[in-house]
This record gives structure tokens, C-alpha cells and sequence, in this order.
């Protein structure tokens, strides 16, 4: 009987938390897609790789939720127990409240332990996968990009000018090319337009100048009837190598233990640079993925703080209150955390410590207020 009862209020839980987690990391999602769309409107990239990106950033934004989410279930279900009278189903079949509290927190760690694993392993590499969407992409929107009259610098060491453009035909060129080593090449252009396909695209020009300046800072020049220049060597402005929190666990890991047997040593693993620059971001990288996820317990707890005081005891309703308040509070305190552990050394022990500290101090006061209720 113990068994079915714990397993109906698990299975509401569970239900509850994974409508609100999807409910919230939809609304973030697509308040987030709107802003990818500069992966388009700015960026040049095409269709394909903006869904890519996107999609791929669900993991990130539901990793972020989940520690709302999971208190919100626990309070919300909890609450409507005690509301409706349903625990004292529990209470009737010789299930005491710390053998109750006891069995959230090990639901909480199945939690912890789903949270760990999608911001250890899952989050880091969607987010690289994403990140290839935009290194491996070609700019399939940047001809619609270029507009007359406005300088067009979408793509890295190009610049773009043009007075009049109808279709993909325009008059009046200017592009300045910085691609040369230690100089750069000016082309003027009279006419000219965009051909070739979603692989390969270029510019046609007619009746034009070349200006180049040289190494030796000198300037020559010569005039063509008709030139072709190859926009498909160009690169995307947006940021292509892997950021850090794109980089795997594994990686960051053997970053930091370079870095804590010599400090000033400079090195490339897997594309990211170990130095002593970036080991406060490592450091705060690494807190999030295996420090946040032990914060779930400590909300369940308070969460499961609404069944140590009876609905009818006199002010239970400022009590829900309080509880609601505290566990948004720790909360928002766990994602403040992430930047006091690199601040020192001091800082960062007492960081790693607060967890175990909110741990036990929320689990003997939910004793203590089912003590002093009965």
C-alpha cells in the first residue's frame, strides 16, 4: 500500500514537471528564436541552419528551468494534498513525516541526477552541434542582404557599396577586400551582378578599377572590362569557434587541472585556449554542471515544507507564502553563486560548501516544525 501511494504522488509530480518545465522552455524558446533571426536579417545564413541553431538550444534553455520547475512541482502537488486532505492517506497507513520527506529526497536525486547528466554531457554538446550549424554553413541570404546606399560589412573583411541594385543586378560598385595579407584591394565598379548557385556565388562586374595597397604600402592599380569576384571564400562575422560553454566537460576539466599545476601555462585542448585568462569562466562553467544540480534536494525540502505544518494551524497560508518566497530565493541565490565561486579561493570553498550547509539546515527545520506541530 506504502509502494502505490508513494508511486501515485511520484507519477503527479512527475506529470506536473514535465508540463511546467516544456510550458516555460517553450516561451523562453521562442522568445529566443525571435532573436536568432539575426542569424538571417544580419548574418546572411539560411533557413536550414537557423532551425538548427535554434532547436539545438532547447537543451540549454531547459537545463536553466529545470531547478524552477522541479520546486514548482513539489510546492504546487504538495499544496493541493494538504489543501484536499489527501496526505492524510499517508499519515493512516503509519507513514511518518520524516519517512515522507525522506522518500521526496530521493525522488529529488533522480532529479539532481537527470539535471547533472543534461548540463554534464547533453547542453555542452547541443550546443557545439549548433555552433557547427553555423561554421559549416554558407551565407545563402547575404546577396538579399546587400542594399543600395548602405555600407554592407555582413561578412569578415568585406565591405560592400552600392548606389542603385534591382534584382540581383546593381550599378555603382564599391567593395573593399581585406583579406590580403598586410594590405587590402579596393574595386570600383560601374555595373555588375550576383551569379552562380546556393554553393558557389559571385560578382560579375563590368567596366571598373582596381586599387591595390601592398606590404610595402605602395599603390597599384589597373583597369578591366569585366572581373569576376568570388563571394564564396567569405566568412560569417558570427562567432564560429567553440565558446566555453560549448566546450565538453572533460576538456574544461583537464584545462583546470593544467592550470592548478602551473598557472601560467598556455596551451590548446580541443580547440579551446587554456590559460590563465579563461580560468574564471572554467571555473563558473564547470560550478554550473556538476554544483547547480545538488541545489534540487535543497528545494525539494523546502518545497516539502507545506506538510510539516497543518492547514489548520492558525497562519498557514502566511507559512505557504514564506515557503514559496524562501525556495524562489535559494533559487535565485544558486544562480548568483555561479559567480562568487571565482572570486578567491576563500569565496569558493564557502560557495561549494552553502549547498550541504542549505542541506541540512532545511532538513532539521522540516523536523523541526513537524515536531513542534504535533
Amino acid at each position: 500500500m506504502k509502494k502505490t501511494i508513494f508511486n501515485n504522488l511520484f507519477n503527479e509530480v512527475t506529470l506536473f514537471f514535465l508540463i511546467c518545465s516544456l510550458t516555460l522552455t517553450l516561451i523562453v524558446w521562442i522568445i529566443q528564436a525571435v532573436n536568432f533571426i539575426d542569424i538571417i536579417s544580419e548574418d546572411g545564413h539560411g533557413l536550414a541552419t537557423y532551425f538548427s541553431y535554434a532547436f539545438l538550444n532547447i537543451p540549454k534553455i531547459y537545463s536553466k528551468l529545470l531547478l524552477l520547475s522541479f520546486f514548482l512541482s513539489i510546492y504546487y502537488i504538495l499544496g493541493v494534498y494538504e489543501e484536499k486532505n489527501q496526505l492524510i492517506i499517508f499519515w493512516i497507513n503509519g507513514i511518518t513525516k520524516t519517512e515522507f520527506l525522506n522518500k521526496l529526497i530521493f525522488l529529488s536525486l533522480i532529479f539532481g541526477i537527470f539535471s547533472f547528466l543534461l548540463s554534464y554531457f547533453v547542453v555542452p554538446y547541443t550546443q557545439n552541434k549548433a555552433r557547427s550549424f553555423i561554421r559549416d554553413s554558407n551565407l545563402d541570404f547575404f546577396p538579399s542582404l546587400i542594399k543600395p546606399k548602405k555600407f554592407i560589412d555582413t561578412v569578415e573583411n568585406l565591405t560592400i557599396f552600392l548606389d542603385e541594385k534591382n534584382e540581383n543586378s546593381m550599378k555603382k560598385i564599391l567593395i573593399k577586400d581585406s583579406t590580403i595579407s598586410g594590405g587590402s584591394q579596393l574595386i570600383i565598379s560601374k555595373a555588375g551582378k550576383i551569379i552562380g548557385n546556393e554553393n558557389s556565388k559571385y560578382l560579375s562586374l563590368d567596366d571598373g578599377i582596381i586599387i591595390n595597397y601592398g606590404k610595402n604600402k605602395k599603390l597599384t592599380s589597373f583597369n578591366f572590362k569585366q572581373s569576376s569576384f568570388n563571394l564564396s571564400k567569405y566568412k560569417t562575422k558570427t562567432t564560429i569557434t567553440p565558446k566555453i560553454q560549448e566546450t565538453n566537460s572533460k576538456t574544461i576539466i583537464k584545462c583546470l587541472k593544467d592550470l592548478s599545476s602551473n598557472i601560467n601555462n598556455k596551451t590548446v585542448i580541443e580547440k579551446l585556449n587554456c590559460q590563465k585568462s579563461f580560468l574564471k569562466n572554467l571555473t563558473q562553467e564547470i560550478y554550473k554542471r556538476t554544483i547547480l544540480p545538488f541545489y534540487i534536494p535543497i528545494i525539494c525540502i523546502i518545497g516539502a515544507l507545506v506538510v510539516a505544518k497543518s492547514s489548520n494551524n492558525e497562519g498557514f497560508k502566511n507559512f505557504k507564502i514564506k515557503i514559496f518566497l524562501v525556495g524562489i530565493f535559494v533559487i535565485i541565490f544558486s544562480q548568483i553563486s555561479v559567480n562568487t565561486i571565482s572570486i578567491n579561493l576563500l569565496t569558493g570553498i564557502s560557495t561549494l560548501c552553502v549547498p550541504l550547509i542549505l542541506f541540512l539546515g532545511t532538513y532539521f527545520f522540516f523536523l523541526k516544525i513537524k515536531k513542534s506541530s504535533n
